[in-house]
């Protein structure tokens, strides 16, 4: 079976909250909201993008599955800048009622298990069999050790295990999904 993801980054921007309309949430499957560690400002903007998600579910036909909400934490590779704690960003999401996630774009830590985690829920709500929202943080305890820490550690951005040697991604793995 294959998965088309349909992805519409706002940035945040207050340009693009027009895009947050009821037809194009109400029959959204899930909804992934990012904020950055290193902003305080962007986990409380958070709020008012979970209001509209809020308000739009209420209008949602109760035979659709219920919409699944992630919150990923992102730049974590940036941890010496950090405003927010992983603690933190993790009861915002628990108090939400949204999985969590902290994640670096740039060192490619966690982006691939975060969209592969949110399939995997909206397959399962589909099927009925939802699952609860995640209880513990899935964040380095130790730093990214386990992770490449520049692009130059790691060419393609991918994990190293503890030999050096390259995961193979998520996706990659299952050929059943496509990124559109």
């Amino acid at each position: 079976m294959t998965y088309h993801l349909h992805l519409t980054d706002t940035a945040g921007q207050e340009e693009y909250r027009g895009l947050w309309s009821a037809a194009n949430t109400r029959d959204a499957d899930a909804f992934l909201l990012v904020y950055d560690i290193t902003s305080h400002d962007s986990l409380v903007a958070l709020d008012y993008f979970n209001d509209l998600i809020e308000m739009e579910s209420e209008e949602r036909s109760p035979a659709k599955p219920p919409q699944i909400k992630f919150v990923a934490g992102n730049k974590v590779d940036l941890a010496h800048d950090r405003q927010v704690a992983s603690a933190e960003g993790l009861n915002w999401a628990r108090d939400h009622g949204c999985g969590f996630m902290e994640t670096s774009a740039r060192n490619m830590v966690n982006i691939e298990e975060t969209f592969a985690l949110i399939v995997r829920r909206v397959v399962a709500a589909r099927r009925g069999q939802a699952a609860p929202p995640t209880r513990q943080a899935n964040v380095p305890t130790s730093g990214l050790q386990n992770y490449p820490t520049t692009i130059e550690d790691n060419e393609k951005g991918q994990a190293s295990d503890a030999n050096g040697k390259k995961k193979k991604g998520f996706f990659s793995k299952l050929s059943c999904c496509t990124i559109m």
